[in-house]
């Protein structure tokens, strides 16, 4: 099942994605769950499944797709967490040694477009760069959570360019500047319940600019492995449902790059991850 926010003849409502129908599952469960964050708290539950029995709702040509989770508690995030990516990012001279605890930050929601929206050039920077990312979406809730208990509190899956303006996130050793200049990034198109993705440790991740394959690697080469990014965080602060946690992008951005490769208004940045499915943007002035 794809599970997708979305805006339908000026109503934002969330639903089941069939290939080229839509199931409005908003008009026929949101009494119980206003929202696609109150249908992962409940654990994606089997009546989700069979509330989408019998004809869509809606054509996939209608809709327009808005942001998974509309208002997330917490946007998490990993940097450094594919060795091959630390190796480039330490050959650009940016790091030193690789980092032995989750190199973490924070995104603000609205640094995220949905998948077939915008991606907003930074125009105070040439720099802008992009990072494909799996993300994973909180359903349970919980606090200081065990590593081995992990993906009990896991939802589902779905895919995050992690837009970075390479510059401002290195004007100092705080990275946070350069990763949350509004819309520079997106997340989309839907998520996918953790049962039907299965083994996460095979998911290919794959990034392409304007059709040119930028990244290609898979998430068994990450560092700190989802189970350590969950058990991290929430001794932080408790997991909420709905909370994105951004698990690092494979080596291959575009600031390491001889000569480097940025986004300009125009290009079309594509990010397709096995069993979930391709995120989509074109960059604008």
């Amino acid at each position: 099942m794809k599970y997708a926010s979305f805006s339908v003849h000026g109503r934002d409502t969330y639903g089941i994605i069939d290939g080229d129908q839509v199931v409005d599952l908003g008009a026929r469960l949101g009494a119980e769950y206003p929202t696609l964050k109150a249908l992962c708290a409940a654990g994606l539950p089997p009546e989700a499944a069979r509330a989408a029995e019998g004809q869509a709702d809606h054509a996939l040509s209608d809709i327009t797709f808005l942001p998974p989770i509309a208002d997330p508690t917490h946007i998490w995030c990993l940097a450094l967490n594919y060795v091959e990516h630390h190796n480039e990012v330490q050959s650009a001279g940016r790091v030193q040694e690789l980092p032995k605890q989750p190199a973490l930050f924070a995104r603000v929601s609205d640094s995220l477009a949905a998948h077939g929206q915008p991606l907003r050039h930074p125009g105070v920077s040439e720099q802008f760069d992009f990072e494909g990312e799996l993300v994973v979406v909180i359903g349970k809730p919980g606090y200081r959570v065990k590593a081995e208990n992990a993906f009990d509190h896991v939802a589902g899956y779905t895919i995050m360019n992690e837009g970075s303006v390479r510059d401002w996130q290195f004007h100092t050793r705080q990275i946070t500047p350069g990763k949350n200049f509004y819309q520079s990034g997106a997340i989309g198109p839907w998520i996918v319940p953790r049962d039907e993705v299965g083994d996460v440790e095979s998911l290919r991740i794959q990034t392409r600019l304007n059709g040119q394959l930028m990244q290609d690697d898979t998430v068994a080469s990450m560092v700190h492995k989802i189970p350590r990014f969950i058990e991290y965080v929430s001794s932080i602060a408790p997991l909420c449902p709905g909370d994105i946690l951004a698990t690092g992008t494979p080596s291959g951005v575009g600031f390491s790059r001889k000569p480097p490769v940025f986004m300009k208004p125009g290009d079309a940045c594509e990010i397709t991850i096995d069993r979930i499915g391709t995120l989509r943007n074109r960059v604008t002035e």
